[in-house]
């Protein structure tokens, strides 16, 4: 049967806790929570309506699925206990969630600093979105811990970031940039939908609100679009009383239902993408078409031990660059793939492949990247198709 919350032992393992945590009854017998698809709740006495409405917490009694309903904060009380928090708020998308987190911490006047490679609409939020309520942003390279602490001016608010980075995989020091952080009284934002709860918890690490593009790892199965932010109950308490209520960009209890489905297999699933990715980076490494492999687990990784004392592990997602610059040629290697789908996102069950010109502060010139994101597939079988189209198109 599910374990009670307070019954669970604290020290039961992940897949325990993915399989148990926030399903505390079976309701008429049911394995699979219900899906409680209901826009409100009604009250028997008009004062505790009242008195629920009064709180907009996830303490109070459920009164309208805006705030929140019972499909969904099984999903919440999951992903806070995962990435060990006090609570969580899930949202319809990864960008809803980010953007409620940043929205949270910052107001007119203040100074944000991220990594040069953070996430592509991230960075248009920070760059093309808040400047217009005189919200300022200081990009660094994000590798060293000097060039953050000399970017830090009074106005600065928020540190976001991402470790590994967007499309170059570059890490930063989580637990002393939110040291560092702390010691300024400056809030902290991180993205944790590379790594999950399987491989990396920021929130022990220091950092102040967790994020996740649930669409990806922690749903897994490409068919639900999520995001989450892990806090403090004060945190998500605000987070509730003013982005949740007021912006409205909620999961609704289907998705919720899908995210939870989603989590069951979520450390399988990881702990396969990992051994796949593993192998096939290692793979491309030797290939001479290929310039150099940005994956975090290989041995020539240049922040090998940032990865090591940090992560305990690593997933599916790396890119490589191939020695032919050229823009066509790269396409048509893309094209002529036969198991990796032409898409943007990852973390699914399919393969996918994307390239992209990228040109960070520290780069003389723009250069083609090849992103992959590895899905459950047969290792062998993956290799072989990249083998062929390498071949094919980016052979000298």
């Amino acid at each position: 049967m599910h374990l009670p919350d307070e019954s669970v032992p604290s020290e039961l393992g992940l897949a325990t806790l993915l399989a148990h945590w926030g399903e505390d009854s079976y309701l008429e017998g049911a394995v699979a929570p219900p899906i409680f698809q209901n826009s409100l709740f009604a009250f028997e006495r008009m004062e505790d309506l009242l008195a629920s409405l009064s709180k907009l917490t996830d303490q109070a009694p459920h009164f309208y699925s805006r705030i929140g309903n019972p499909t969904v904060n099984i999903a919440e009380a999951k992903l806070a206990k995962l990435e060990g928090t006090d609570a969580a708020k899930v949202f319809g998308s990864g960008m809803a969630a980010i953007s409620a987190a940043i929205f949270s911490a910052v107001k007119s006047g203040d100074l944000v600093i991220a990594p040069d490679t953070v996430y592509g609409p991230v960075r248009s939020l920070l760059s093309h979105y808040l400047d217009r309520f005189g919200i300022t942003v200081t990009y660094v390279v994000g590798t060293s811990i000097d060039e953050i602490l000399d970017s830090i001016r009074p106005e600065t608010k928020l540190i976001y970031f991402e470790s590994p980075t967007s499309l170059l995989f570059r890490l930063m020091d989580i637990p002393l940039i939110t040291k560092e952080a702390k010691a300024r009284g400056i809030t902290t934002i991180f993205d944790n939908s590379y790594a999950t709860p399987v491989f990396l918890n920021p929130a022990a690490m220091g950092v102040d609100l967790v994020c996740h593009s649930a669409t990806k790892y922690l749903a897994g199965h490409s068919d639900v679009t999520a995001g989450v932010v892990c806090g403090s109950q004060d945190r998500i308490n605000e987070l509730i009383k003013h982005e949740v209520n007021l912006l409205g960009a909620i999961l609704h209890p289907f998705p919720s239902w899908l995210l939870i489905r989603g989590m069951r297999t979520l450390k399988l699933r990881m702990k396969q993408h990992e051994s796949a990715a593993n192998t096939i980076a290692s793979w491309l490494q030797t290939r001479p078409e290929v310039e150099r492999v940005h994956h975090i687990s290989l041995p020539s990784f240049t922040q090998r031990d940032l990865y090591r004392s940090t992560f305990r592990g690593s997933t599916g997602l790396f890119a490589f660059e191939p020695k032919i610059q050229d823009r066509a040629q790269i396409i048509a290697f893309a094209d002529e793939l036969k198991l990796f789908a032409n898409a943007i996102s990852w973390g699914g069950y399919e393969s996918l492949v994307v390239t992209l010109p990228v040109k960070p502060m520290d780069f003389d010139q723009t250069r083609w990247i090849i992103r992959l994101s590895i899905g459950l597939e047969e290792p062998d079988d993956l290799i072989a198709d990249l083998k062929n189209a390498l071949e094919m198109h980016l052979s000298s």
